[in-house]
């Protein structure tokens, strides 16, 4: 997901990435520590989304 559209969203949603992508993300671990893992990219993407929203939500608290 690109910064533009993170900037977009509300909140809520913002928070419900954060917590949906931690899952995710916990999922492909597991799954990259049995060797069930496909797209090991998938990793990186989603630690970039959460950084990417935290970023955002730490900037509108400051606002």
């Amino acid at each position: 997901m690109k910064a533009a559209e993170i900037r977009n969203l509300t909140e809520e949603e913002l928070n419900k990435l954060v917590l949906d992508s931690k899952s995710e993300l916990l999922k492909l671990r597991i799954q990259s520590k049995t060797g069930q893992l496909e797209n090991s990219a998938r990793i990186g993407h989603l630690k970039k989304d959460v950084a990417r929203a935290l970023t955002e939500l730490t900037a509108r608290a400051k606002a």
